[in-house]
């Protein structure tokens, strides 16, 4: 009878180890699927990661849902031009910088991502239009949320600001900038609802403009040195 009774509890004990270690294994396995893709994995993540690089300009593939060598190499280049570690996987950081989060933790993130977006737009405002009137700060951050309204721009703020060769502050390292109270306080008003652009989602400076189809775009306001247009 002890016996009997030390055999079951064994088995008790070792259904009970090997269920935990199922769950382990589902848990953090599933968990790590969702939080990136990389080299072979395929699904729905991997072709909204290579439909928005094909629209930038870093991805000339077939949008196919299969992260092969084309979208490792794209996804690369999109790192390497946006000052994130290369490494071709597109984790977090990198799917973020893409405008691209995992519906799991939309809900309980939310704050955090106006946060982001609040802290990125300030800080595209102060690369960008510092020096300019606080009207014209405004103006240029509500340029960046037009866009995210538009079809033709990617649908978030990190989004927009990092299409490739979208602003010079990106390109040229300013986007990394602190920026000041003023320019915070620009795309906040901006955020609120405030486009002293008209509705614009282009802007340029006359004085130093170059690109002959830019001056070919109906102006909606000039306000200090950008002339604002659609």
């Amino acid at each position: 009878m002890f016996k009997t009774k030390k055999s079951i509890y064994a088995m008790i004990w070792i259904t009970l180890v090997f269920s935990l270690f199922l769950s382990y294994q589902i848990f953090f396995r599933n968990s790590e699927a969702e939080a990136l893709s990389k080299y072979g994995s395929r699904g729905e993540e991997v072709r909204t990661i290579q439909t928005k690089l094909k629209r930038w300009g870093y991805y000339s593939g077939n949008i196919d849902g299969i992260y092969g060598s084309q979208t490792q190499s794209a996804v690369r280049w999109f790192q390497s031009k946006n000052g994130l570690s290369v490494d071709g996987i597109a984790g977090p950081k990198t799917l973020a910088a893409m405008g691209i989060y995992s519906s799991s933790g939309n809900s309980s993130s939310s704050g955090a991502t106006n946060s982001n977006d609040l802290n990125l737009l300030a800080r595209l405002v102060y690369g960008e239009a510092r020096g300019e009137p606080y009207t014209g700060q405004v103006a240029v951050a509500a340029v960046v949320l037009n866009r995210v309204k538009s079809s033709s721009f990617p649908n978030t703020v990190t989004g927009v600001i990092y299409q490739s060769g979208a602003f010079d502050v990106v390109s040229d390292g300013q986007i990394n900038l602190t920026p000041d109270s003023t320019a915070k306080k620009a795309a906040q008003d901006a955020l609120n609802g405030w486009d002293p652009s008209y509705g614009a989602i282009y802007y340029f400076n006359p004085k130093t403009a170059t690109n002959k189809w830019i001056w070919s775009r109906p102006a909606t306001v000039t306000i200090g040195n950008h002339r604002f247009c659609k």
